[in-house]
C-alpha cells in the first residue's frame, strides 16, 4: 500500500513562509516525477511546482520567485519552501507522485497525498 503522507500547512500572515513536506510510504521500486498542487474553494486543481527524479523543475508562474521544490530521494520525499505569502495562495496543498512499486512494473502510477490547508490571512 502506498501512502503519501504531507505535513506542515497552517495559517500564516500575508508575506510569512511555510514549508511542506511529503513522504512516500510502502511498497516503491522507484518514484519519477514529485510535485505540489493547489485546490482554492470553487476551483479547479492547479500545478504549483513539479521536480524531476533528476532535478529538472517548473513552477507555475504565480509561484516563481517566492516557492522552492526540493525533494530527498533517499527520504522519498518533496518539500514545498513558500515565501512571501499572499492571500491568494490559500487552498489545500495536494502531494503528487508517480511511483513504480515493483522493479517487474512497466508503468508508474499516480498517488496523490490527503491534502493539506495553507490559510493566509491577517
Amino acid at each position: 500500500q502506498v501512502q503519501l503522507v504531507e505535513s506542515g500547512g497552517g495559517l500564516v500572515q500575508p508575506g510569512g513562509s511555510l514549508r511542506l513536506s511529503c513522504a512516500a510510504t510502502g511498497t516503491i521500486f522507484n518514484i519519477n516525477a514529485m510535485g505540489w498542487y493547489r485546490q482554492a474553494p470553487g476551483k479547479q486543481r492547479d500545478l504549483v511546482a513539479v521536480i524531476t527524479r533528476g532535478g529538472s523543475i517548473n513552477y507555475a508562474d504565480s509561484v516563481k520567485g517566492r516557492f522552492t521544490i526540493s525533494r530527498d530521494n533517499a527520504k522519498k520525499s518533496v518539500y514545498l519552501e513558500m515565501n512571501s505569502l499572499k492571500p491568494e495562495d490559500t487552498a489545500v496543498y495536494y502531494c503528487n507522485a508517480g511511483i513504480k512499486k515493483y522493479v517487474y512494473t512497466d508503468y508508474y502510477t499516480d498517488y496523490w497525498g490527503q491534502g493539506t490547508q495553507v490559510t493566509v490571512s491577517s
